[in-house]
């Protein structure tokens, strides 16, 4: 065993875990954070795509222990005082999921996308949401909805909409 100590969604953990146990695995099963889905095990789909250090990974293809000391940020951690994020807020507007599996992994992705460049044109999104599949949409909403929330996040927009969307659980 070894002793893994990581801040997932800004709370501290200290865990023992099995040098070859994965990240993806530890957020699910040790910490609950099933928002980070299990789609490959090879690193090919990205729906379990979080931030280590604030950048996106595949967390399949991270063992826990190269976590350690890390912050890590799920999709679980992206909302903020019962708001979702613009990301996750321009997801639901513009319709960019059907059956939801690659979503979590499809915004964590955006989110960095939009942090390196902040105003991407449609080849752009594409290139920077290339190492995540989707199945079902034919990527056109995502573009879309990863443009839309590119707009919401410029200085001096308004990061909310006119009606705010609620985190479930959230109280409205």
């Amino acid at each position: 065993m070894a002793q893994v100590r990581v801040t997932v969604d800004g709370v501290n953990y200290a865990d023992d875990v099995e040098p070859r146990t994965l990240l993806v695995h530890y957020l699910r099963e040790r910490l609950g954070k099933t928002g980070t889905l299990v789609g490959c095990d090879t690193s090919n789909c990205g729906a379990c795509t979080v931030h280590l250090n604030g950048q996106s990974v595949k967390s399949c293809s991270v063992l826990a222990v190269q976590a350690d000391g890390a912050e890590v940020t799920t999709i679980e951690g992206i909302a903020r005082d019962g708001k979702l994020h613009p990301v996750q807020e321009a997801f639901n507007e513009k319709h960019a999921l059907q059956c939801g599996y690659c979503t979590p992994g499809m915004i964590m992705q955006a989110i960095d996308l939009l942090g390196d460049n902040p105003d991407p044109d449609e080849h752009e999104v594409r290139e920077g949401i290339e190492g995540n599949l989707c199945r079902c949409t034919g990527y056109q909403n995502i573009v879309r909805a990863v443009q839309s929330a590119a707009q919401k996040m410029k200085p001096g927009a308004h990061a909310q909409t006119d009606a705010p969307v609620s985190v479930a659980g959230g109280g409205s």
